[in-house]
C-alpha cells in the first residue's frame, strides 16, 4: 500500500503542542490513477478537492485564542493528496501558535500545504456567523434513493453495472444518492457521502447507476480515488457526452472532504452543507 505504513492514520497521536508544518503528510495520486488508466500528464478531467475545516484555532499577538471554519480547495491536478489525520494534526499544531493577522495565518496555510500537495491550495477563513447565515443545501437532481431493488451485499463496484441507452436519444439529467458508503483503506471505518451525477449523453439505466454506486459500501479507498474510478467508470461504460461527478462526504475528524471531477465548462461546486455534515 506504498508508503501508507508511515502516515499517522490508524496509530496512536499525541496532540501537538507547537507549529508543525512537517507533520503533513502527502500520498501520490499517481498510484490510484495508474489502475484506473489515467495518466497524470492528461488527465481525462479537471476538478478540485474541497476541504471544509470546522476546529480551526490559533492565537492572536496578545495570545487570546480565535477560531475560524477554513474552506481549502486542492486542484485535481495536483500531484499529491495529503492524508487526513496528517491535515487535522497539522491544524492542531497551530492552536498555540501566535499570528499577528490572519492574513498571516492565511499565508503560513497556504504556503504549507501547497508544498505537500504540490500545487497551490486555496484557503478562505470563515467566521461561525456568515456560516450560519449561508445555511445547509442537499444536492439538487433526480433521487436513485426512490428507486425499489434488491441488493446484493457482496457486489463490487465493478463497471459492467453501468449501461446506457442510446436508442432513447441524448439527454441531460442529474442524478443523486444519499447512501454512498465507502471505507478508508487504512482502518476500514466507513465514510459516507451523498453524490450527484450530471450528465449529457446517451440515458443511464438508473437501476444499475445505483447498484453501482451501493457496491462500494465495502470498498476500501480514500474520498478522491472514489469518485475519480465513478467518472472514470461511468465515462468509460456509458459514453457521456458531458459528464460531473461531486461527492459530499460527512465530517470526520472535524473535517468533510469534497471532490469534483468534470470533463466539460461544468459550473463549479456549490460549497453548502447539507444535512448529515
Amino acid at each position: 500500500m506504498s508508503h501508507l505504513e508511515h502516515a499517522p492514520l490508524g496509530k496512536n497521536s499525541e496532540n501537538p503542542n507547537q507549529y508543525s508544518p512537517d507533520l503533513l503528510f502527502p500520498i501520490s495520486r499517481d498510484e490510484n490513477r495508474a489502475k484506473l488508466g489515467i495518466q497524470s500528464q492528461s488527465l481525462p478531467f479537471f476538478g478540485v478537492d474541497i476541504w471544509n475545516a470546522y476546529e480551526l484555532s490559533w492565537l492572536n499577538a496578545k495570545g487570546k485564542p480565535q477560531l475560524a471554519i477554513a474552506t481549502f480547495m486542492v486542484p485535481a491536478n495536483s500531484p499529491n493528496i495529503i492524508e487526513s489525520k496528517s491535515w487535522k494534526l497539522y491544524l492542531n499544531s497551530l492552536n498555540n501558535h501566535r499570528f499577528h493577522s490572519n492574513d498571516e495565518l492565511i499565508d503560513t496555510l497556504r504556503k504549507d500545504l501547497s508544498k505537500a500537495a504540490g500545487a497551490t491550495v486555496t484557503v478562505q477563513l470563515h467566521s461561525p456567523e456568515s456560516q450560519s447565515a449561508g445555511g445547509m443545501k442537499e444536492l439538487p437532481g433526480k433521487l436513485l434513493d426512490r428507486l425499489d431493488l434488491e441488493i446484493n451485499p457482496s457486489q463490487k463496484p465493478t463497471s459492467d453495472l453501468l449501461s446506457s441507452d442510446p436508442s432513447l436519444g441524448l439527454v441531460e439529467e442529474t442524478l443523486v444518492t444519499h447512501l454512498l458508503r465507502s471505507n478508508c483503506p487504512v482502518t476500514g471505518q466507513p465514510d459516507w457521502a451523498s453524490v450527484q451525477i450530471n450528465y449529457v449523453g446517451p440515458t443511464i439505466n438508473e437501476e444499475g447507476l445505483l447498484r453501482y454506486l451501493l457496491a462500494f459500501r465495502e470498498h476500501q479507498e480514500f474520498h478522491e480515488h472514489c469518485v475519480e474510478k465513478i467518472f472514470i467508470d461511468i465515462k468509460n461504460k456509458c459514453r457521456p457526452n458531458k459528464l460531473s461527478v461531486y461527492a459530499r462526504y460527512t465530517r470526520r475528524g472535524g473535517i468533510d472532504i469534497n471532490p469534483f471531477r468534470a470533463d466539460y465548462n461544468a459550473e463549479w461546486p456549490d460549497n453548502k452543507r447539507h444535512s448529515r455534515q
